[in-house]
């Protein structure tokens, strides 16, 4: 008597995996990491709306600051142009502080900062991406705004844009947009240590327009003069110390003022740094 033997299965094929062997080289690198973080910024439409008000807002008052100018300067006003130019950065501050906020308050909105995490665990890689990215776009949007705002100064003040000096007016130009960055990263860093849209623009409000305001109603003499001075080194004053005429009376040198802007940015990184690596997504 025999027994049948049934047959014995063939073994399934192995399923290739879809994961990149890291042989293979593909892996999130830091450019990468810039990348991504650029794509979700710009993907935003927040981003871009506040673009176009800080671009509409800007050219709009420097040409009313121009006919102003120019409505009551005898003689040459050229070298009212760059001023007429930067100054709408005293308004236009607040939008790019709460554009830097948004760029990471809206991950932690909608959930979104998990899956970041989780691709790049290294917390600082992440926040050094997302504060290189604001400063870029910050920096170069400005920059363009400046340069489009010099059209109808020029044209209103009826002088050549450099009429005041290549290095007059450009250099203001370029301390503005520092500054408009600096603004950004503030923000981003109240984002980043908040965790919620409303409460990190206002924080970024208070600092960058509520407490120059409340350091000047102080006297600059007497028991309470040292709340004035320290209104010096808020990042406001920095950014007027280096946009004002050189030798203007109570404002900072400029190599003080930048490194007074180098505090602001380290300490509001550092902090935000603390804070992602202590708490959960």
């Amino acid at each position: 008597m025999t027994t049948a033997l049934e047959p014995t299965p063939a073994a399934a094929p192995p399923v290739p995996s879809t994961r990149p062997a890291a042989s293979d080289g593909v892996r999130l690198t830091f450019a990468r990491l810039l990348r991504s973080e650029t794509i979700k910024l710009l993907t935003l439409r927040s981003t871009w709306w506040s673009i176009i008000v800080v671009a509409v807002l800007s050219i709009g008052m420097s040409a009313l600051i121009a006919a102003a100018i120019g409505s009551s300067a005898q003689g040459d006003a050229s070298a009212s142009i760059p001023m007429a130019v930067i100054a709408p950065i005293q308004f236009t501050m607040l939008l790019a502080g709460a554009l830097g906020a948004i760029a990471i308050t809206g991950e932690y909105s909608t959930g979104m900062i998990r899956s970041t995490l989780t691709a790049e665990p290294r917390r600082g890689g992440v926040l050094l991406s997302k504060a290189i990215v604001v400063t870029v776009l910050l920096g170069l949007v400005s920059l363009i705004v400046f340069a489009l705002a010099l059209i109808p100064v020029s044209l209103i003040l009826n002088a050549a844009p450099f009429a005041a000096g290549v290095g007059e007016t450009v250099q203001p130009i370029l301390y503005a947009a520092l500054s408009m960055a600096v603004f950004a990263v503030i923000g981003l860093a109240f984002g980043f240590i908040l965790r919620n849209g409303p409460g990190a623009i206002a924080a970024t409000v208070g600092l960058l327009f509520v407490l120059p305001i409340v350091g000047a109603i102080f006297p600059s003499e007497g028991t309470w003069s040292w709340i004035h001075d320290a209104a010096q080194y808020l990042p406001m004053s920095a950014a007027q110390a280096l946009t004002v005429p050189v030798g203007t009376d109570g404002v900072l040198t400029v190599p003080v003022a930048l490194i007074t802007f180098g505090v602001w940015v380290a300490a509001g990184l550092v902090g935000a740094w603390a804070v992602l690596r202590s708490r959960d997504a």
